[in-house]
């Protein structure tokens, strides 16, 4: 979706460039300009449709400045009030991409650089009595992109979030141990996933209320949290479920951190846990680590 929505905001601008060209509306439009910007605008359409989802964060950004400095160039150029202030359309368009598709911060940076190339430009054109109808158009793309990024954060967070205790929830879990996966791959790091079952966590539910169950889970989380790395991954599984992360972490350094989360908190758990091997994904990892706990409660369950 990214990579589609930045395509076509180059295309559709780069087709409404190249029509400008090729039909201008005064004789001292910038045909030359227009026709330039128009097929850079294709092209890098195509480019972007083409790299679909392997387009970098990097070349997002990329995209976006080279979008606003286009923009620039042809607010230097626009003769009339009513050339400038067309373009106010396009700088709110890719302000809002970045607020939607950004980090807040980060689309901030974006919307204060875009906002001051046009901005510069349109200032270079000088056309008669503009700068109202101008500041009107930046405003609302510094409103627009803060509502829209808070929006958008809002989103994310509770989409990657699990309410209850504020961790990764599943998806979001897989998807960033997947990735750490990935980097262990090329590293040849070791990785460690870690499941954790609450033992005998519904006789909290039915002896003492749903309520205490609940806060029973965000306290231990919570001291599991502290006990662990920057760069360790805790999550919700499901339920009493947890699942764990461990990158840069063998075998034994597993077995310690989990001591140390055992020693954190009174209440019991079982685990089973998996360290990468060759040809391992995360769910051949999960299933080995899934059989590891069910043995460990096996054994539990026999003693």
């Amino acid at each position: 979706m990214r990579a589609a929505l930045l395509a076509l905001l180059y295309g559709v601008s780069g087709a409404f460039s190249l029509i400008n060209a090729a039909w201008p509306i005064r004789a001292d439009s910038p045909v030359v300009l227009g026709l330039f910007i128009g097929v850079v605008g294709v092209v890098l359409a195509g480019v972007i449709w083409w790299r679909s989802a392997r387009l970098s964060d990097a070349e997002v950004h990329a995209a976006l400045l080279l979008a606003a400095v286009l923009v620039a160039l042809l607010a230097s150029q626009s003769m009339t009030r009513v050339g400038v202030v067309a373009l106010g359309p396009i700088v709110i368009t890719l302000c809002l991409y970045a607020g939607w598709f950004l980090p807040l911060i980060t689309a901030r940076l974006h919307a204060a650089a875009i906002i001051a190339l046009a901005s510069t430009g349109a200032a270079l054109a000088r056309p008669d009595r503009f700068l109202v109808f101008w500041l009107v158009a930046v405003v609302t793309a510094a409103f627009l992109t803060e509502i829209q990024g808070r929006l958008a954060e809002q989103l994310r967070r509770a989409a990657t979030t699990d309410p209850l205790t504020g961790l990764a929830n599943r998806r979001a879990w897989e998807a960033e141990a997947t990735r750490v996966l990935a980097h262990t791959r090329r590293t040849g790091e070791p990785v460690t996933v870690a499941l954790l079952d609450l033992d005998h966590f519904k006789e909290v539910n039915d002896q003492s209320g749903h309520e205490a169950g609940d806060e029973l889970l965000r306290d231990l989380t919570a001291r599991w949290s502290g006990e662990l790395r920057q760069s360790d991954l805790l999550g919700r599984y499901g339920g009493d479920e947890f699942v764990l992360c461990l990158p840069g972490t063998d075998a034994a350094g597993t077995a310690e951190i989990l001591a140390r989360l055992d020693a954190s908190h009174p209440f019991r758990w079982s685990v089973g846990t998996a360290t990468a091997v060759e040809g391992d994904t995360l769910s051949t990892m999960l299933s080995r680590a899934d059989a590891a706990l069910y043995e460990h409660k096996r054994r539990s369950r026999a003693g």
